[in-house]
């Protein structure tokens, strides 16, 4: 059996409910895999092989483009309650009765709609540089936000040194070593994101985040055990909604790399592949008694 590798694992397609998602699926078999929700305007081609290779050593990836985004056929809704019942629909296409689910950015967004409308499919939940409804500036989007995706660049693909990472040297050097992995696919690459499928994810964007009384209480019914993690300074979703999810998710731990911004997971992609595998793989990942010793 040929094992697929993020260069190499061939985009597939699986049709239900009258869209065809398509999505990559590789590593190691049997188990629970883990199902990589995206950011953005980000395609299966925005992630770093470090990461998805990494995790795939022990355990099977599954990347895929949401309806509406990308290769996937179908429209992007306008709230990311129906992208979650995409994605829903989709997990279930593929007969998986159990996921872990890792949402990044936007994609932690729908990873919690899963979580929510489908607590027998998640059994683990990362969210990684993502927020709670009504978090801290993501009703308007941050200022820093909103210049770096207004700025022109030269090399389209500097737009993602500026959203993922700091203006430290160390910083934009491990960015630079993320957009040279990120090309090593050469062959079925990802069409871009459409405009009006951003567009769309704007608008659920401004409605998840806009403003509303206990805005947070849903958060109590992610039961999960969940890992939170961020960069010590992240400007597309500001870090301080890493903390809240973190303070109101019933199970969850929080991790926040050094000197690192939105993409603190392409920045130290060894040390995150670490983090989420023993997260993954502990028996019972946050012991009770170890909670209360602390």
């Amino acid at each position: 059996m040929t094992q697929y590798t993020h260069q190499t694992a061939p985009t597939q397609i699986v049709e239900v409910g009258g869209i065809r998602f398509a999505y990559r699926r590789f590593g190691k078999p049997g188990g629970v895999p883990l199902v990589f929700n995206m950011h953005f305007m980000g395609t299966m081609d925005h992630w770093d092989p470090a990461v998805t290779d990494g995790v795939a050593k022990e355990r099977e990836v599954i990347l895929f483009d949401n309806a509406g985004v990308s290769s996937s056929s179908g429209d992007v809704p306008e709230t990311f309650a129906e992208m979650g019942a995409n994605a829903i629909a989709f997990i279930r296409a593929l007969g998986l009765k159990q996921a872990d689910v890792l949402g990044f950015s936007i994609g932690g967004l729908v990873a919690q709609e899963i979580a929510l409308q489908a607590p027998d499919i998640v059994r683990r939940l990362v969210l990684v540089g993502t927020g709670p409804r009504s978090g801290e500036s993501m009703d308007t989007g941050t200022p820093e936000g909103a210049q770096i995706f207004g700025a022109t660049y030269e090399n389209p693909d500097d737009l993602w040194l500026r959203v993922h990472f700091t203006p430290s040297q160390a910083s934009q050097a491990a960015g630079r070593r993320f957009l040279k992995r990120s090309q090593l696919r050469t062959e079925d690459r990802d069409p871009q994101v459409a405009e009006i499928a951003a567009l769309a994810q704007r608008a659920a964007i401004a409605k998840w985040g806009a403003k509303r009384e206990n805005a947070w209480d849903y958060l109590k019914d992610i039961k999960q055990p969940a890992l939170v993690i961020n960069g010590s300074n992240d400007v597309i979703i500001y870090t301080i909604n890493s903390y809240i999810l973190q303070q109101n998710l019933p199970n969850a731990q929080l991790i926040i790399y050094p000197d690192s911004a939105h993409g603190s997971l392409f920045q130290y992609p060894a040390l995150f592949v670490a983090d989420v595998t023993r997260f993954l793989n502990a028996e019972v990942p946050f012991p009770t008694e170890e909670r209360s010793a602390a």
